[in-house]
C-alpha cells in the first residue's frame, strides 16, 4: 500500500471503475440485459442465451434492428431509477478521492451524477471531440466504452469491441500517454473478465517499450479475496494486486477505498 498511497498523495493515480462498482448500488446484472435484447428481438430468453455470448447476441440485435438505439434506452431508462445516489458511500468517497482523471468502461451516469450530488466539478470526455474541452485542474470523468448521449461511443456488440481491440482511438491514445505518467488502480472488475485482462496486456506492452527510458509505471487492481495465480500473472504485467480480509466484496471495496482517501 506504501507506494500506491505515495502515487495517491502525489496526484499521481489514475482509478479506473467497473461494473461491480455500480452493482453495489443494486444496478441490474448482465443477465437482465441480454433476456431485454431476447423480449425485444421476440425470443425466449433461455433460448436466446443458448445462442452465443453476449457479444455476439448484441450484435444480431444491432444487426436486426439496424442500431442499438432502443436498447440503449432501455438501459438508460432501468440503470437511472430509484437511487439515491449519496446514500452510495463507495462513490462518495470516489468523487472526495485525489483522482485527476477517473477512467470507467461502465456507461451509466453513476458517477457523473454522484459528482453532481457532492458538488464537485468535472469534465465528461466520451468521445474526441470532448478532449479539447480539458482544462488544467478540472477532474475528467473517461468514459472509455462509451456514454448513453451518444449511441455511436457505446462498446456492446462484436464489432464495436474488436474495433476497440485494436487500441487506436483518441481514448487509447489519451489513456496510453496517462498511464506513462501516472499509476492506475483498478477497482470493480472481476480478474476473469477478458476484457480487463486485454487491458492489462496492452498497458503491459507499452510499458515495457518504454522501460528502456526508466519509465515503468506500477499499476494497482484491487480484489476482495486474494488469488495467488492470478498475483503471479498481474505482477508480470507490471500490475500489483490488493485484496482485503473481507469477506464481502462491497464492504471489502468500501473499506479498502476509504483507507486510501481518508487514511
Amino acid at each position: 500500500m506504501q507506494k500506491l498511497l505515495e502515487a495517491y498523495r502525489n496526484n499521481r493515480l489514475i482509478l479506473f471503475v467497473g461494473s461491480g462498482v455500480s452493482a453495489n448500488i443494486g444496478l441490474p446484472p448482465w443477465r437482465e440485459l441480454i433476456d431485454e435484447i431476447a423480449a425485444q428481438l421476440e425470443y425466449d430468453p433461455d433460448v436466446f442465451d443458448t445462442y452465443g455470448n453476449f457479444l455476439s447476441l448484441a450484435e444480431y440485435y444491432r444487426i436486426k434492428k439496424g442500431n442499438i438505439g432502443p436498447l440503449r434506452s432501455w438501459m438508460d431508462r432501468e440503470w437511472h431509477k430509484n437511487i439515491d445516489i449519496r446514500d452510495s458511500e463507495i462513490h462518495r468517497l470516489i468523487v472526495q478521492g485525489r483522482f485527476p482523471a477517473i477512467y470507467t468502461t461502465n456507461y451509466d451516469r453513476w458517477l457523473e451524477n454522484a459528482h453532481d450530488a457532492h458538488g464537485v466539478s468535472y469534465l465528461k470526455i466520451a468521445n474526441a471531440s470532448d478532449l479539447v474541452k480539458a482544462r488544467d485542474g478540472v477532474r475528467q470523468i473517461v468514459k472509455f466504452h462509451g456514454d448513453f448521449d451518444d449511441d455511436n461511443s457505446i462498446v456492446l456488440d462484436e464489432t464495436s469491441y474488436y474495433e476497440r481491440l485494436q487500441f487506436e482511438t483518441p481514448l487509447d491514445i489519451k489513456l496510453r500517454a496517462d498511464t506513462l505518467s501516472k499509476a492506475v488502480l483498478f477497482i470493480g472488475y472481476s480478474l476473469s473478465d477478458t476484457n480487463i485482462r486485454l487491458l492489462f496486456y496492452k498497458l503491459s506492452k507499452i510499458w515495457n517499450q518504454h522501460e528502456t527510458l526508466g519509465v515503468r509505471p506500477i499499476s494497482y487492481v484491487f480484489s476482495h479475496k486474494p488469488n495467488p495465480v492470478q498475483e503471479e500473472i498481474l505482477s508480470q504485467w507490471g500490475i500489483r494486486m490488493i485484496t482485503s480480509e473481507d469477506d464481502e466484496p462491497g464492504l471489502a471495496l468500501q473499506n479498502f477505498l476509504k483507507e486510501l482517501v481518508e487514511g
